[in-house]
């Protein structure tokens, strides 16, 4: 039974035959997740999603990151996974064509502080939770996601179902029923992209998951072989082009997901369908010296189903921006980087932006496969001087293009520092790195507290944690 070996794989591995790279791997991610988040509280959505949960007051348990307030640990999940998302800025995983990690660290942290849990087992939990996401991606296909459906937040709530029943100490039997309820709470469409509805479905996902291990823990039931027989899960949400899932399944830590292909780190704070063009326009501009007043068009190819999620061709807000290649592209040209403040509504609508998205055209590369985070895209930039073009092979932050730790540790402390100021942050990031050591994960979710600031834009009204 399938809906079996997965849940005893998620239960019954021993954390000591995790290898240690797979535990750093996981520590990275941990550490690059929590960064973004910490940024991510600054956000409209984060502030809609604080004060939520602040109305529901729930007991205080788990701390909500960057600021003094605790409460449940699904409620934590929920906002800490909306926080992880609101900047895009978050890593991918090309198997899970989404952000496994926003969900499912959210769900690690809250449930690990919730039980006391050691560095190592938390970051155990997540290196197994993505090879529930990773293994469960490449089963679901890409027609999964070209059908509509944000794997981010589908996939997520079954990775996150299982980081919080690992946590949890379920038990295989326990742990299939949280498969269950996971099961009957995955939605998200790509349709919201460009809105506050994307980061929602990793917080979503994440107390979706939550929930989950919690309700079969505490004897709620469902369905214990949700990936078997008729009406399956993937009978019902994939499109039939993935890997057989008991080949996939048969496979788990052979190799480890976040090995290979591994998370993908990102270098920009947008969609990562847009990275590729953008690390080789860059690449471009410097090879050929090429100045913005001379460009005359940027021509961008792409394969099939590799600008899905790029949906906006005319953005008017920062949200909409971030899934925009013209915007993207427009913006690297012009100022010559792409930050956190390049994801302004006022910056989307700068004259001298809006004349270079009007040179941006897309093409079809012509191709019979269906692709993801993985396919090639062209590039042609015109100019007086000629045509300079460049086929990008590899994606910057991929393990082909990837970013050096001092790279990693800069991105973390330009978006924690933002929210705790630069002492706290590297304190934070010192902690983290050495996550797999510390005896209580609590002391880590500490020092994601501003102990001399408190963002201005949030509403901490309710009691702080004690």
């Amino acid at each position: 039974m399938l809906t079996q070996k997965l849940a005893s794989f998620v239960v019954d591995t021993d954390l000591k035959t995790i290898p240690a790279e797979v535990m750093r791997g996981a520590r990275d991610a941990l550490i690059d997740t929590l960064g973004v988040g910490l940024a991510g509280t600054l956000e409209p959505v984060s502030e809609i999603a604080l004060r939520l949960v602040q109305e529901t007051g729930a007991r205080r348990q788990s701390t909500i990151w960057g600021t003094p307030l605790a409460t449940s640990p699904a409620e934590a999940a929920y906002t800490n996974g909306i926080f992880a998302h609101a900047l895009d800025f978050d890593d991918s995983h090309p198997h899970v064509r989404g952000h496994a990690s926003a969900p499912m660290t959210a769900t690690a942290l809250a449930v690990g502080e919730v039980t006391g849990a050691a560095g190592a087992a938390v970051l155990a939990a997540y290196a197994l939770g993505l090879e529930v996401a990773g293994k469960l991606g490449r089963a679901m296909g890409h027609g999964h996601y070209l059908r509509g459906w944000h794997s981010t937040s589908t996939i997520g709530t079954f990775a996150s179902a299982a980081v919080a029943g690992r946590l949890w100490g379920l038990n295989a039997a326990e742990m299939r029923t949280a498969l269950g309820i996971a099961a009957s709470q995955v939605s998200g469409l790509v349709r919201n992209f460009g809105t506050m509805t994307k980061p929602f479905h990793a917080g979503r996902a994440a107390r979706a998951g939550v929930m989950a291990a919690w309700l079969a823990k505490n004897g709620h039931t469902a369905d214990e072989a949700i990936f078997d027989g008729k009406n399956n899960v993937l009978e019902t949400y994939s499109s039939g082009d993935g890997a057989p899932l008991a080949e996939v399944i048969g496979k788990f830590g052979a190799p480890w997901e976040i090995l290979k292909p591994g998370n993908w780190v990102k270098r920009w704070p947008c969609c990562y369908s847009n990275h590729r063009a953008i690390g080789g326009v860059l690449k471009l501009i410097e090879q050929h010296q090429i100045r913005t007043e001379e460009i005359n068009s940027i021509a961008v190819g792409f394969l099939p189903g590799t600008d899905t999620a790029l949906i906006h061709t005319n953005p008017q807000t920062s949200l909409e921006g971030k899934f925009s290649i013209e915007y993207t592209l427009a913006a690297i040209v012009l100022d010559r980087k792409l930050t956190l403040e390049s994801f302004t509504d006022v910056m989307v609508q700068r004259a001298p932006i809006r004349s270079l998205m009007a040179k941006v055209r897309r093409y079809r590369i012509e191709d019979t496969k269906v692709y993801g985070l993985d396919a090639p895209t062209d590039l042609e930039i015109d100019t007086p001087r000629g045509k300079f073009s460049l086929h990008v092979a590899h994606t910057p932050g991929s393990p082909d293009w990837p970013m050096t730790e001092t790279d990693r540790s800069e991105k973390f402390m330009d978006c924690a520092a933002r929210v705790l100021g630069t002492r706290d942050a590297q304190h934070l990031l010192e902690l983290a790195q050495r996550c797999e050591k510390l005896p209580d994960i609590r002391q880590l979710l500490k020092a994601a507290v501003p102990t001399t600031t408190t963002p201005a834009k949030l509403n901490l009204a309710a009691s702080p944690i004690s």
